[in-house]
């Protein structure tokens, strides 16, 4: 069984920052790429940032250039520096993991992590 556990999130106020990490545990070989998605009340959940083995980055729109996304392959673990945040990024946030070669049944999988809540308040 793999499992994704987020920690870092919270609250914020606008302008602050947070950083967030999802860890991969279980048993596999490997994990194509991992993301970050995040769903606010009343909205469908939405791409934040994904990152690929060769750390080749894609970011929404709306946080280009605040969020960061980053990756430690040895330690399975995906990082998402948040800064400059405002109001419109409260949100749940996921972790994604795409591409899981699971060792039990060598197949790929997306695997989702159970969510971590960031509030952007004053």
């Amino acid at each position: 069984q793999v499992q994704l556990v987020e920690s870092g999130g919270g609250l914020v106020q606008p302008g602050g920052s947070l950083r967030l990490s999802c860890a991969a545990s279980g048993s596999f070989f490997s994990i194509n790429a991992m993301g970050w998605y995040r769903q606010a009340p009343g909205k469908q959940r939405e791409l934040v940032a994904t990152i690929t083995n060769n750390t080749f980055t894609n970011y929404a729109a709306s946080v280009k250039g605040r969020f960061t996304i980053s990756r430690d392959t040895a330690k399975n673990t995906v990082y998402l520096q948040m800064n400059s945040l405002n109001f419109e990024d409260t949100a749940v946030y996921y972790c994604n993991a795409i591409g899981v070669r699971v060792i039990a049944t060598n197949r790929y999988l997306d695997i989702w992590g159970q969510g971590t809540l960031v509030t952007v308040s004053s």
